[in-house]
């Protein structure tokens, strides 16, 4: 596969162009042309690349890359390491951060509904990134988190009352709890992102609605993992998931 190929059905996929993001999605770091094995992860880190380059791969995909908008331009110290790495073994990386969040079947929100059973009903909020859904079968509180936390592989934070029955639920993966403003005012139970700010405690207590902090990694690595398995499918490529584990 050509990598012009790849980054067009990958553009037509994610409905890319419709996206107003915080940095670019698509191929961020050019490197060979001809496309057989992918690797995909989280996050673009130096660990990450270095072991795709051990794995002779041809591009890494990933959900958190590079050229932030609120990153230093320099491309100095850990930056220049990642930078060169990629560049030395002629390593593409694609990067697609919230048309991969909101894929309707790829995506990460999508993925974790999966994972947690969820049954999706519809979407709000900016860019529609928030998801809204029930559960089949209504359970406590206390009983959801720890259900979460089972499915996820990794103890939430959960703040609410122990015993309320969570039926309606709403999420967002990654760092979303700003959008819990807007959820708590919804007719939801609980509000389910990656991580948390001190004025969610608050907001819960005062609103009853329910506030889980799943781990930023941990809510968004099945995204990048389906988007890989499809190209997979669809392209004969040979692809290789790595999850290197992030507690946060």
């Amino acid at each position: 596969m050509q990598r012009q190929e790849l980054e067009n059905h990958l553009a037509q996929l994610l409905s890319v162009a419709r996206f107003k993001d915080y940095a670019p999605n698509g191929l961020q770091v050019e490197g060979r042309q001809d496309i057989q094995h992918i690797v995909t992860g989280v996050t673009a880190s130096l660990a990450l690349i270095e072991a795709a380059i051990d794995l002779k791969a041809d591009a890494l995909l990933v959900h958190h890359g590079f050229f932030w908008k609120s990153e230093n331009l320099p491309i100095v110290r850990t930056k220049k390491q990642r930078i060169a790495a990629l560049l030395r073994a002629d390593l593409n990386l694609f990067g697609y951060h919230l048309p991969l969040d909101a894929h309707e079947e790829l995506g990460n929100n999508a993925q974790l509904a999966k994972k947690l059973g969820l049954i999706p009903t519809g979407r709000c909020g900016d860019q529609e990134l928030v998801w809204m859904g029930e559960l089949p079968v209504p359970m406590s509180f206390d009983t959801f988190s720890r259900h979460i936390g089972i499915s996820l592989n990794r103890e939430p934070l959960a703040i609410g009352q122990a015993d309320r029955v969570v039926r309606k639920v709403a999420w967002c993966t990654g760092g979303a709890q700003s959008y819990f403003h807007e959820v708590a005012n919804l007719d939801v139970d609980c509000f389910i992102t990656g991580e948390a700010s001190e004025f969610v405690t608050h907001l819960a207590n005062e609103t009853g609605v329910g506030f889980i902090a799943a781990g930023h990694h941990a809510t968004e690595r099945y995204g990048i993992a389906a988007l890989g398995q499809h190209l997979a499918s669809e392209f004969s490529l040979q692809h290789t998931h790595l999850d290197l584990d992030n507690p946060v």
